[in-house]
């Protein structure tokens, strides 16, 4: 490729150094080719302390391996599947921070990035190349790195927006055409199906969605293809919206930024969706501080932010992150697109969840287990989805809340929420449940 001079992975990496702090491209873009050839140098003892950043990746993550503490320590925007056991164990760590502010950290100077290295597409005829399916925090790293180590694969897709970048942001690259890491969407439940229909209900014609992946979101875009003139602003997006841009259900014409585009930090699916952005113009990547901007966020109409948790108390407080003092995930963008759907007109921010764990365990607790964090205060819950109802938390008295909570959480434990209210609140309270 003209004006490019590739060398290997190995020969790359060599401009890592002891105490360095290296940012890897994150979830489908994961650098995998770069991160082994750094785990080797790291099992040979050539540096020490070198610490690792990143928001999320997919597949292996050697560097958090137990076996080379002292080496390599990871510290998180978010905690995946992939270093979950690591972070709880103590090997690797988590820096809590609000998905749209993880770009700040690294533009105003709080986490120096030493090595930046991603992934891109091949470059067109005028030097610009695509970071493809994840902007999130990579060009804050890119434009701050000493030095920006990319792979040239031609299977990344050439997507607009602030994922172009020129060649002359790049110092070192090197060549590997591997398939990107791909998630098929999953099966969906009929728990989950009944959580989507009560959601799906709640949309409007005209709103801007924001969904992440997984089997509720899927199942609430399966049930909205009678709805007209939706537009999506979203930190991701996944398989699941393409049969209503196919079918012309999701347009954004409705939009009052962005007007027709859809737009994204991360995209995380199969290889139909990155065929989908490839040189895609109605597709834009932006960066995480465009994206998960509150002010953004709601300048379009009927903002309908649809988000998870894993606990939520009976006044609306919510922990998404953890499961007591055990780190599971990351606060993310949820604050971020609760926030910006409230202040968006007509605008719905929207929790959903199964009432009760894979154990049985109701997701409706009278208090959160001790430890866990608050992701979510009491004053940024409206909309609460289960599979027994939608209810909706906003300008409600405490009391209230419990009540409306209790009305949709599992009928088994139901009884043992209304006795937790009335010791919390007094013998006035009473919540009348259904018995059969």
């Amino acid at each position: 490729m003209k004006n490019i001079k590739f060398i290997s992975a190995a020969e790359a990496v060599k401009v890592v150094k002891s105490n360095d702090r290296v940012h890897l491209h994150s979830v489908a873009v994961t650098p995998h080719p770069l991160i082994k050839a750094l785990v080797e140098r790291g099992k040979n003892k050539e540096f020490r302390n070198v610490r690792i950043q990143h928001i999320h990746t997919e597949g292996p993550a050697p560097y958090a391996d137990p076996e080379l503490e002292g080496i390599f320590q990871l510290e998180s925007f978010f905690v995946g599947h992939n270093v979950r056991k690591q972070t709880q164990a103590g090997f690797a760590d988590y820096i809590p921070v609000f998905l749209q502010e993880t770009q700040r950290l690294i533009r105003e100077g709080y986490l120096k990035v030493n090595v930046a290295m991603i992934q891109v597409s091949t470059p067109d005829k005028f030097g610009y190349v695509s970071l493809g399916t994840s902007v999130d925090a990579t060009l804050a790293a890119v434009e701050n790195a000493d030095t920006t180590i990319a792979i040239v694969n031609s299977n990344v897709p050439r997507a607009f927006g602030d994922a172009m970048i020129h060649i002359d942001d790049i110092d070192l690259f090197v060549e590997d055409n591997s398939e990107l890491v791909i998630a098929a969407p999953g099966p969906i439940s009929d728990t989950d199906r009944k959580i989507g229909r009560y959601v799906a209900e709640l949309v409007e014609d005209g709103a801007t969605l924001q969904m992440g992946i997984g089997a509720i979101p899927n199942a609430v875009l399966s049930m909205l293809g009678n709805h007209k003139d939706l537009g999506v602003h979203s930190e991701m997006f996944a398989d699941g919206i393409l049969p209503l841009v196919e079918k012309g259900v999701v347009n954004g014409k409705n939009k009052a930024i962005d007007k027709g585009k859809m737009v994204a930090t991360f995209l995380m699916g199969t290889k139909t969706l990155y065929d989908f952005i490839h040189d895609n113009p109605g597709v834009a990547m932006m960066d995480v501080e465009y994206t998960n901007k509150v002010s953004v966020i709601a300048q379009n109409p009927k903002v309908t932010a649809i988000n998870s948790a894993l606990q939520i108390d009976i006044t609306g407080q919510v922990c998404a992150d953890s499961i007591g003092i055990v780190h599971y995930s990351g606060v993310g963008g949820q604050i971020d697109f609760l926030r910006g759907a409230s202040l968006s007109k007509g605008g719905k921010p929207i929790l959903a969840m199964p009432s009760i764990t894979n154990k049985g365990i109701s997701k409706i607790a009278p208090i959160l287990t001790p430890g866990a964090g608050v992701v979510s205060t009491r004053a940024n819950i409206h909309w609460v989805v289960t599979e027994f109802g939608a209810v909706n938390l906003y300008g409600r008295t405490l009391q209230d809340r419990a009540k409306l909570l209790i009305s949709i959480a599992h009928p088994d434990h139901q009884e043992n929420l209304d006795k937790s209210a009335f010791d919390r609140f007094g013998s006035h309270f009473h919540f009348v449940w259904d018995q059969d």
